[in-house]
């Protein structure tokens, strides 16, 4: 029972997560609704302002910190999933949240995230994807589509992009999902689930970039096309999709295709989502389809439980104590049989 002689903390609220910084994104941008949502979520897991930290690294996402009233760092390029791992190491009663690009994230930074989601650190990663340098006035990014022209690639590129969502299951993420910036319940639901994982979560948010790749998810945001094309997944449900609920995905073989049926008779054969699978082959699958030809699928790909890096951490500290009293004159002088003496 609490304490009658202590008051009662008031209940958070959005307004207690909001820095007194001026929000400076271009009008329109979808960072606005990312940021208005994450706000709005945190006072609904319990935990003070002290206990979430934000860190971010280089581009227009990494301005996040300074709009959140918390505790946040402003790292360098690439390098957030790399403090914010040790951060985590140190302090695992916190919770750590990780902002970066498709830029930023995939590029120089890349191995920073392939290490902190194989290394299972309780880390919430979330990857905004407009598929352009923004921040640098328009270059492609490592998510550009190939023949993409811009500043850096005026006869179109010719790379082929990386897939964030495949790039994450490889690394054995333990929580993998896509939301898009303009499905604002979508995106709070899977922004919860990922807050509340314990483990690596990386989250792909669509996200828009008004001035200098505008309308590059048109089919999945625009109004009049979203419901068409796109795929929400639902753990245990089969895949169906359309405006009418008539369209599914089954398998042909080891590939998928798209089947039409009657409103309400599905047929037997859809494809079911499991993202509780131990393998990452239908989480595969489903990252690597989309628009033209299926719908594009949002939600949650996977979440499976596995031990945490810190928990890891924190048990070989605890069982060195037990084996080993702590001497820190032995432990700098060393066994003899390690000393050497030079005449």
């Amino acid at each position: 029972m609490a304490d009658p002689a202590v008051p009662a903390k008031p209940a958070l609220t959005r307004k207690d997560f909001v820095s007194d910084q001026m929000v400076r994104w271009c009008p329109g941008c979808g960072d606005y609704a990312i940021l208005a949502t994450v706000q709005k979520l945190l006072p609904s897991l319990g935990l003070s302002r002290e206990n979430h930290v934000f860190i971010s690294g280089i581009g227009c996402s990494s301005r996040f910190p300074y709009y959140m009233n918390t505790f946040g760092m402003h790292s360098i390029h690439g390098r957030a999933p790399t403090f914010a791992t040790g951060l985590k190491a140190m302090r695992p009663e916190l919770m750590v949240w990780v902002v970066t690009g498709d830029g930023d994230g995939l590029s120089i930074g890349g191995n920073h995230l392939i290490h902190a989601l194989r290394r299972n650190v309780d880390l919430k990663i979330l990857l905004f994807n407009n598929k352009i340098y923004g921040l640098t006035k328009g270059q492609t990014s490592p998510t550009s589509e190939v023949g993409k022209k811009t500043k850096s690639t005026p006869y179109g590129s010719v790379d082929y992009p990386i897939n964030p969502l495949s790039l994450a299951l490889a690394a054995e993420a333990t929580f993998v999902a896509r939301a898009i910036d303009t499905d604002l319940a979508s995106l709070a639901n899977v922004l919860e689930r990922a807050a509340r994982h314990k483990g690596s979560a990386f989250v792909e948010i669509l996200q828009n970039c008004i001035v200098f790749n505008d309308g590059t998810w048109s089919d999945a945001s625009d109004k009049a096309t979203r419901e068409e094309h796109n795929l929400f997944l639902e753990h245990g449900k089969p895949m169906i999709f359309g405006k009418e609920k008539n369209k599914g995905l089954r398998l042909k073989g080891l590939d998928p295709e798209v089947v039409e049926f009657p409103a309400g008779k599905p047929p037997s054969d859809l494809l079911v989502h499991d993202e509780k699978a131990r393998s990452t082959a239908l989480a595969h699958l489903l990252a690597n389809i989309g628009r033209p030809v299926f719908p594009l699928p949002q939600g949650v790909f996977r979440s499976v439980e596995r031990p945490t890096l810190e928990n890891l951490i924190e048990g070989q500290v605890v069982s060195a104590r037990k084996d080993q009293p702590a001497d820190l004159a032995a432990l700098l002088r060393g066994p003899e049989s390690e000393t050497w003496v030079v005449s």
